[in-house]
């Protein structure tokens, strides 16, 4: 089995629990900190789990919202079942995915005259 992690940003959850609804609310909060960033930058970080983030960032979120990063960031460890090749999988048992049958009729024959 392999394992993956998993991260979880629970920024906008962090906001609602301040009763901050709007993401613009969020940008004053963050100048007390000394971390200053645009409406659609503080958007994209609020509506979108970032591929990486700046710790004066991360930072500046927790002071303002009063949390902890572990709060912010939820880091989860997954394991992975091997993938099955495809000659492996056609042997099992299919269950309801079996087809209907199909069934071929013969169109009906004109009269022949004599």
């Amino acid at each position: 089995m392999s394992k993956r992690v998993e991260t979880v940003w629970n920024l906008r959850r962090l906001m609602a629990d301040q009763g901050l609804f709007k993401t613009t609310e969020l940008i004053p909060l963050l100048e007390e900190y000394g971390v200053s960033l645009s409406r659609e930058q503080v958007f994209r970080l609020v509506t979108q789990t970032p591929e990486r983030a700046n710790l004066s960032f991360i930072g500046a979120v927790c002071a303002a919202l009063n949390c902890a990063v572990s709060d912010l960031i939820e880091v989860r460890v997954v394991e992975e079942k091997p993938v099955v090749n495809a000659t492996e999988q056609t042997q099992g048992s299919i269950g309801n995915l079996r087809p209907v049958p199909a069934r071929i009729h013969r169109p009906p024959q004109p009269p022949q005259d004599k």
